[in-house]
């Protein structure tokens, strides 16, 4: 590759004027995060044992058994705060009570299933069904149903299953609890002006996941600019340029406007009760339907734990939703391109957060840069750590989702290609170039988040392919 490497790189839902105007009032430090795709998830937990066992022992005192485990988990839950909520706790002994219990799951987002004895296979039969994520929990000496478990597995029936002893084996499981339940209830506002297909891609994501999706118009979002107070949006681009390590094309009059940009944002989602948005943005700046390019805004969106995602990509949307629901690390969304001779991945574009490992994480240096393509507007160029794994995903549709891992060599500063570049090797460049589907873009997170994803996949039904 010639490129020189550095240390530095690169009317569903209306809104009135009067109600942008209320919402930018609000100022920008404020959290805007909370909402119910924030909340703990609810996971209701069940006991299966027959009435009267002969395994792990004839005279097992059932009730004891439970207050036991109930102890445990309690104790679980208060260690990993804001995870899970435990709930339920019914002990089912058989198969009509079984078929009883699983007619009633409404706002549970996932269910935890604990055997006590041996005999449980009729009893763990009807779950097979359930289409609610489900958990089992199996310790040693105590059943077999692990068998039932792996059969959920192996026939992808949105399970998953911890065979162990112990109980803090369950934690790792929680933060992917909780992914459910964020996509569950996550809220994107997708602005484009091809709504009939983004409305369609949307309704396979809402059947799979339950997330929800609002198609408000340019009108609205520009009204919600207008309404943002210009002195408040210099103050904003001051606070930009004092952390910057230099401007470089942007002018004072484009980082105002861009910094107008995102406090627009901000009310707008506000308004809208979203957590996410994307946007047709190169199309809408030509045509002329954007004050200012959105490429700060998303990056200070992603900054604080949100979703700003460009090019109305509701994949990579869906994508940093899971990924980030569970890791609370933020996703560069990517334009790869691949170097088969030195094995390597470069990811380049116009859009990354700079906090990489988390909003509660220190910032990675930046320089305020122009957009590539048109040099216009304000985007960040990112100096993205090195010498890392991270992983490469996205959703090729609501049902299948593509993984691999690489480890970042270098970032680039060079005028070829988007702001922010880094490269990226990986274990086998050809393999990937080669078998490459489901569009240009990929997700960036940092850390290796393959394991977590797949069981993700087995919890919420969906095919997890590793690229490499």
């Amino acid at each position: 590759m010639a490129d020189e490497s550095t240390s530095l790189t690169r009317r569903q839902f209306g809104i009135t004027l009067a109600a942008a105007t209320a919402a930018a009032s609000i100022p920008a430090a404020e959290s805007s995060e909370a909402g119910p795709w924030s909340a703990p998830a609810i996971v209701k937990k069940v006991y299966i044992g027959v009435a009267n066992p002969t395994w792990p022992r004839p005279d097992l005192d059932i009730k004891k058994e439970i207050a036991g485990i109930d102890a445990r988990l309690a104790e679980l839950e208060r260690k990993h705060a804001g995870q899970v909520r435990f709930t339920g706790g019914e002990w089912l002994k058989d198969v009509a009570e079984v078929e009883a219990w699983i007619k009633d799951l409404s706002g549970a987002d996932a269910v935890l299933v604990l055997d006590l004895t041996s005999s449980t296979g009729a009893l763990l039969q009807p779950f097979d069904k359930l289409d609610v994520p489900k958990l089992l929990f199996t310790r040693p000496i105590t059943g077999w149903s692990f068998i039932d478990g792996a059969r959920w597995i192996q026939l992808g029936l949105k399970g998953d299953m911890v065979a162990s002893s112990r109980f803090e084996d369950l934690a790792p499981h929680l933060p992917l609890l909780r992914a459910i339940h964020h996509l569950r209830y996550s809220r994107v506002l997708v602005i484009t002006t091809n709504e009939k297909r983004a409305a369609a891609t949307a309704a396979g994501y809402t059947t799979q996941f339950g997330t929800q999706f609002a198609f408000p118009t340019y009108q609205e979002l520009k009204a919600a600019y207008e309404a943002i107070d210009p002195k408040q949006a210099e103050q904003e681009a001051a606070d930009l340029r004092r952390k910057a390590l230099k401007v470089v094309e942007p002018s004072a009059a484009d980082l105002r406007d861009a910094s107008r940009f995102y406090l627009a944002v901000v009310a707008f989602l506000r308004q809208h009760q979203a957590n996410a948005i994307t946007i047709d943005c190169l199309g809408g700046f030509r045509r002329g339907d954007l004050p200012a390019y959105p490429c700060v805004a998303w990056s200070k969106l992603n900054d604080r734990g949100m979703y700003g995602v460009c090019e109305a990509d509701q994949q990579s949307t869906m994508t940093q939703l899971l990924v980030t629901g569970y890791s609370g690390k933020p996703g560069f969304v990517s334009d790869p391109t691949f170097d088969v001779s030195t094995g390597q991945v470069i990811h380049a574009h116009c859009v990354s957060a700079t906090r990489l490992h988390g909003k509660d994480a220190p910032p990675s240096p930046y320089i305020l840069r122009s957009h590539m393509e048109d040099n216009k507007g304000v985007s960040i160029q990112v100096k993205m750590p090195e010498a890392e794994t991270i992983t490469c995903g996205k959703f090729r549709e609501p049902k299948t989702f593509l993984v691999s891992t690489g480890r970042v060599t270098a970032n680039v500063d060079s005028a070829r290609g988007c702001r922010t570049k880094i490269t990226t090797h990986v274990s086998d460049a050809r393999k990937m170039v080669e078998g490459y589907t489901g569009g240009l873009h990929r997700v960036i997170f940092y850390g290796d988040h393959t394991e977590p994803i797949e069981r993700l996949g087995r919890l919420m039904g969906f095919k997890v392919i590793r690229e490499v």
